[in-house]
């Protein structure tokens, strides 16, 4: 009788044992897969029956937050967004049927106060342990950047060079999370469905998501890479002329609208000769330009604590981006010294070209999280600044900002002249999207920062060439008033 009992328990033991070990499985391994599934629904509805902390921005403006739900509402919160499309695509939204997007997602353990200290904080001191986002954004700059774009579609990025914190991003066409954020299932899918289907991309952050063709703003990255390489310097003199054929083809290159154009260094700089920038770019060489542009981050996805980010490139699609890309194709690389042909810039990294010629050289990794905290205001994490690439030396950094003020004392920014003194540093950029027999296409760009002799804010503008009125314009008569009109807010703003 004791044999079968210990029998019975031994097989009871093992039957124990072997039920243990699938519960920590599946409860331990598995966790981040089951709780993935999307047929998975209990922790979604245990979420929205749960706090879910703010999102604040540098000014103190709450940009997301949850509130109790009314009316018969099966969950017990609702998650609002007070600026309604204003910071839109850095929020993203946060929903029960379709997940969530940017900050709500990357900050979801923050927010919902699910990270270490948070849980610890919330078994020791009470129940609630959600956290907060607080951004470098500042909602009244935002504000600026959208009243200044309009429904203009584009985008506007406003940045600290010296940190790389981003205190303005806004795009048009952009969104408004809260139709997304409905708990009607169908209502959330038709909104979703709706702004697929917009032109403009309103659920892409397009300051930060996409890229487009630079034009001649890409001609502070040329000028850079030739002043580094020696092949050009203040002194040198570029030939008067309309056309220059470059090695490898028969079909010339021609300034913008087939001027005349040439001159010092600083002159074809600030009157935006193509024919200098494109020998520029030859006399380089196809190696010596592919390390270059990569020592300025063009071929990798922006660093931002974003999700998402685009990349820049000098080559298209085309990788590995090389010398042996353009080697058999000269009139190419000509091409892409002035910020033509294959090139593209994603409109952030744009402004952090011109912080890094403010910065002395230095390109500072971009954020818009500035802290997390918990629910008493004790910080979580803080950013630190750091650098990302360092593409120049300090004393080439000096000579673009001198050529940057001159584009705009007497060049092609005249319309970045900003209020009450102070000097800004800028270079506009037209990018031509049509061929020759095509009707005009083109981009607007404007990049630049200020005070020029001591830089506390950078900005790029591109407007896109969706419309009669901007591709019959040019960068600095269509964005530098943008520019302008943001740049003289925040130095009001300061008094």
């Amino acid at each position: 009788m004791n044999k079968q009992i210990r029998k019975l328990v031994a097989g009871l033991m093992v039957l124990y044992v072997g039920l243990f070990a699938a519960l920590n499985f599946t409860q331990v391994v598995r966790k981040d897969e089951l709780d993935a599934d999307p047929k998975n629904n209990r922790q979604t509805i245990r979420d929205f029956n749960r706090p879910r902390g703010p999102i604040v921005t540098a000014d103190g403006v709450v940009v997301a937050q949850s509130v109790p739900s009314v009316g018969d509402d099966q969950y017990k919160y609702q998650r609002v967004y007070p600026t309604n499309d204003l910071f839109g695509n850095v929020t993203g939204y946060y929903t029960y049927s379709f997940g969530s997007t940017q900050l709500e997602r990357t900050q979801s353990d923050v927010l919902m106060g699910d990270t270490g200290s948070q849980t610890l904080g919330g078994l020791l001191g009470g129940t609630d342990n959600t956290g907060s986002v607080q951004l470098t954004l500042r909602a009244d700059v935002q504000q600026a950047a959208a009243d200044a774009l309009g429904q203009q579609e584009g985008s506007v990025v406003v940045m600290d060079p010296s940190t790389g914190a981003i205190i303005a991003m806004v795009s048009f066409p952009r969104y408004d999370p809260n139709f997304v954020a409905n708990h009607d299932a169908k209502a959330a899918e038709d909104a979703l469905t709706f702004l697929d289907a917009y032109p403009g991309k309103p659920l892409l952050a397009n300051a930060y998501q996409e890229n487009y063709m630079p034009g001649s703003a890409f001609k502070i990255i040329t000028a850079s890479i030739a002043l580094e390489t020696g092949v050009t310097s203040l002194d040198r003199v570029f030939p008067t002329e309309t056309q220059w054929t470059p090695p490898q083809t028969n079909d010339p290159i021609q300034n913008y609208a087939g001027h005349e154009c040439g001159g010092t260094m600083v002159e074809v700089f600030y009157r935006s000769c193509n024919i200098a920038f494109a020998r520029m770019a030859t006399e380089v060489g196809p190696e010596a330009m592919t390390n270059g542009v990569r020592a300025w981050g063009l071929g990798e996805k922006l660093p931002i604590d974003l999700p998402g980010a685009a990349a820049s490139t000098f080559c298209g699609n085309v990788l590995p981006c090389d010398a042996a890309f353009f080697e058999p194709q000269l009139p190419l690389l000509a091409i892409g010294g002035f910020g033509q042909g294959n090139d593209l810039m994603v409109p952030l990294h744009m402004a952090m070209i011109a912080s890094t010629v403010a910065n002395g050289g230095r390109m500072m990794k971009p954020y818009v999280v500035q802290a997390t905290l918990d629910h008493d205001g004790g910080v979580l994490q803080r950013t630190t600044p750091s650098v990302w690439k360092t593409p120049i030396q300090s004393s080439t950094a000096a000579i673009l900002t001198s050529m940057m003020v001159d584009v705009v004392n007497k060049g092609t920014a005249t319309a970045m002249q900003l209020n009450n003194g102070v000097q800004g540093a800028a270079k506009t950029g037209t990018a031509q999207l049509n061929a020759g027999d095509e009707p005009q296409r083109s981009h607007a760009w404007i990049v630049g920062f200020a005070p020029a002799e001591a830089p506390r804010y950078a900005v790029a503008v591109i407007l896109k060439g969706t419309s009669a009125e901007i591709s019959a314009g040019t960068g600095g008569r269509l964005a530098g008033p943008i520019a302008k009109q943001v740049l003289d807010f925040l130095f009001a703003s300061e008094q």
